[in-house]
């Protein structure tokens, strides 16, 4: 430090040496008051020039940021501006040997005072802007522990010129204007992060054809009432939940519910996919990996477990995890320790899960697909989600909201169904459940092009798509019954029904001559419903699957 700023900043005492500018320890805290009382840099140098006029003489006040990688100076804050706000429009550009000569220069000297004309010839020349060359000028580089920030610059008076009190005074300026500078560097980054995140935000809502992210569940009230019910007794605590349905029933939506109602609510909501990754990159994904554990490990990195951490992690598929990925699910399940692949030291989290399939995890156990002792963790609190076939109360609500959502996705009128397209839809078996009405409604805006829904070709065009709409098989003429006593009951005749398919394919469940393709259902929920009504699969085998 200089023997001129040593006497500056002495503490302010009885006996405090003073300069011929005035009690500096005073002056300096008032210059840190307004800094810290300003949040935007514009406003505190404003404030800080008001007190530096009564000391020296000050015509104007600049600070301008140095960014590297763009190679431009650009002015954060000016005094001679009426409208602070565009200060950030003013830049000048400036190249790499210019900064390195600053640098150099620096560190001789924190603080340089340029005369009039002189400007061009001295290093910290490419930092004054084009205006202010004509008059005297101290400038100083504002640093920080990662580098160069920018630089202060103050003019003086027409007529006026900077003495070395004046430099002397403008080097104890040089922290605190550094610390605005710095503040304000940060406050824009959070404000551009923000926006982004915004933008993105909306941008997501755009195509999800939603308002917001929390929404309320469409069928709370009528079909998915049991399910719901569920739902508000098991977000009370923290247990593993288990969702089963078809696909397309809405078992992440859910989850999301679960979560958003739980103590975990501020944490991270993660989903992963376990059928859509690779088996040879499931534990990298699932458990994260260190760096070098395998070709192309370039740095370490943490799995779905670690970074959802604290919050909820949906398994969607977890019926497709290969065996030795379930060996390490069942330990994370079970004492919350994990190793990444290629680690050797343990790591613990703290990991709600919500696990999901639409296959028939009990039939798995017995076939020795699906570890049993994991099937018991998992299914500690099972949801069942009722295909949409079994709620077709919930299709007029589905149908508005879906309305809804593709009037905002395609920026179309919104068109709401009609009667006769809501008797459309309810006639339908969908197979593809609500994905699929979601799907239907959306070609049907498309197709009506904003005038109407086209639900009768939509559901045309899916009926072609799809063996298992009413349109592909004409329902058969029930056979006359001549007395009440040959009514079957409906259990009893659909395990005859079954026992017969199971007979004419020889005990095949799956495949293209399966009993499940000839009952068109699907093979998990035929052996649902074969445990279900005591069928003793075994019995029709003669060929085996």
């Amino acid at each position: 430090m200089s023997e001129g700023r040593r006497k500056l900043v002495k503490a302010d005492t009885s006996e405090a040496e003073t300069s011929p500018l005035g009690p500096t320890h005073d002056l300096l805290l008032r210059i840190w008051q307004e800094i810290c009382g300003h949040v935007e840099i514009a406003e505190s140098t404003a404030a800080i020039a008001r007190l530096l006029r009564t000391v020296m003489p000050l015509q104007r006040a600049i600070v301008r940021q140095i960014d590297r990688q763009r190679g431009v100076v650009e002015t954060w804050a000016d005094t001679a501006l009426a409208e602070p706000g565009g200060a950030a429009a003013l830049r000048t550009a400036v190249s790499s040997d210019q900064v390195q000569r600053l640098e150099d220069a620096w560190r001789k000297q924190p603080v340089r005072c340029l005369t009039p004309g002189a400007a061009r010839e001295d290093a910290a020349g490419c930092l004054l802007p084009a205006d202010a060359e004509s008059a005297s000028s101290l400038v100083g580089l504002l640093t920080a522990p990662g580098g160069f920030l920018g630089a202060m610059i103050l003019t003086a008076a027409s007529g006026e010129r900077f003495t070395p009190e004046h430099a002397a005074l403008a080097e104890t300026l040089l922290e605190p204007f550094a610390a605005a500078l710095e503040n304000d560097q940060r406050l824009r980054e959070m404000a551009a992060l923000r926006a982004a995140a915004e933008a993105d935000k909306e941008s997501l809502l755009h195509r999800l054809g939603r308002k917001e992210f929390v929404e309320s569940v469409v069928g709370a009230e009528a079909g998915l009432r049991e399910v719901m019910e569920r739902v508000d007794l098991v977000t009370r605590s923290d247990v593993t939940v288990l969702l089963l349905g078809q696909t397309g029933t809405g078992k992440e939506v859910i989850a999301r519910v679960i979560h958003t109602h739980s103590s975990r609510a501020p944490h991270a909501f993660l989903r992963v996919n376990c059928g859509a990754i690779p088996p040879e990159l499931i534990d990298s994904e699932l458990f994260g990996h260190e760096r070098g554990a395998f070709t192309g490990a370039s740095e370490t990195r943490p799995g779905w477990f670690e970074r959802a951490d604290g919050g909820t992690l949906l398994l969607d598929e977890v019926g497709e995890l290969p065996p030795a990925a379930q060996v390490r699910l069942l330990r994370v399940l079970q004492d919350g320790w994990l190793e990444r692949v290629g680690g050797r030291q343990p790591i613990h989290v703290d990991v709600r899960i919500v696990a999901a399939t639409h296959r028939d995890l009990g039939a798995m156990v017995t076939e020795g697909r699906f570890r049993e002792d994991l099937w018991y963790r998992l299914a500690v609190f099972p949801i069942f989600l009722p295909p949409l076939r079994q709620r077709r109360e919930d299709i007029p609500a589905l149908a508005v909201h879906f309305a809804h959502r593709a009037a905002v996705r395609f920026s179309l009128p919104l068109v709401l169904p009609s009667d006769d397209d809501i008797a459309l839809l309810s006639e339908y078996s969908w197979p593809g459940n609500i994905r699929e009405l979601g799907a239907v409604i959306d070609r049907a805006a498309i197709l009506g092009n904003g005038e109407r829904l086209e639900v009768g070709p939509a559901l045309g065009l899916s009926a072609q798509q799809t063996p298992t709409s009413p349109a592909a098989d004409p329902p058969a003429r029930p056979r006359r019954l001549d007395s009440f006593a040959q009514i079957l009951p409906l259990d009893e005749a659909m395990k005859q029904h079954i026992e017969a398919a199971l007979t004419v394919t020889q005990g095949r469940i799956e495949g293209r001559r399966g009993a499940a393709a000839a009952l068109k259902i699907n093979p998990h929920t035929l052996r649902a419903r074969m445990r279900k009504l005591g069928i003793d699969w075994n019995a029709f085998r003669q060929n085996g699957e």
